[in-house]
């Protein structure tokens, strides 16, 4: 079964009345408003994340009152109301709500609540002229629709070739054995020897 915006959870003769709609709630078993609750909870985060924000208020509402207010549940479902009475502009409605939140029995709940109200009550900031990128009009300019605006293609650049090394001129090298690595040589024997002996 499911619930449309505005659909009591019972069929009942009149339900915009408070007294019709306890009298049939209180017909409905605890299993019962839990399904109907989580149900019409489910339908208005779905309405609520899609941006049918009037849609997710009603689904909220009927979830409201099926839950226990004063339960985590009905915290939860709370919150995400006043979150959806801000977003259709109902600010008055939103932060009645979210101040009564912030005494609410679940931390969790009031916390959060806590969180929300400072942000909605916060002072809105003084935008300095500097501080804004104009965005240009563009209604003024003409609908002609031959003229055609594409983007040039670039020019592919020829890739530079590498300088080639001048030639060695091997007269101008000294190639004279200066016995360098004779010594070397002698060196890292040296070297190896006194390790194998020390070793």
């Amino acid at each position: 079964m499911t619930l449309e915006p505005g659909q009591s959870p019972a069929s009942t003769p009149d339900p915009a009345t408070p007294d019709a709609l306890r009298r049939a709630l209180n017909k409905l078993d605890q299993d019962e408003k839990k399904a109907l609750a989580t149900e019409a909870f489910n339908l208005g985060q779905s309405a609520f994340e899609r941006g049918r924000y009037r849609r997710a208020i009603a689904h909220f509402q009927t979830a409201r009152t099926l839950t226990n207010p004063i339960g985590a549940r009905g915290g939860e479902i709370q919150l995400w109301l006043v979150n959806a009475y801000i977003a259709t502009g109902e600010q008055a409605e939103g932060l009645v709500l979210c101040r009564k939140l912030v005494v609410h029995p679940d931390l969790e709940t009031s916390r959060q609540s806590k969180r929300l109200l400072y942000i909605l009550e916060a002072p809105e900031l003084e935008l300095k002229p500097e501080w804004v990128t104009q965005i240009p009009d563009l209604a003024d300019l003409d609908d002609d629709q031959t003229r055609r605006y594409a983007q040039t293609p670039k020019r592919q650049r020829r890739p530079k070739p590498k300088p080639e090394p001048e030639p060695l001129d091997l007269s101008q090298v000294n190639t004279a054995d200066n016995q360098f690595v004779w010594i070397t040589l002698i060196g890292i024997l040296l070297t190896l020897g006194g390790l194998v002996w020390f070793s």
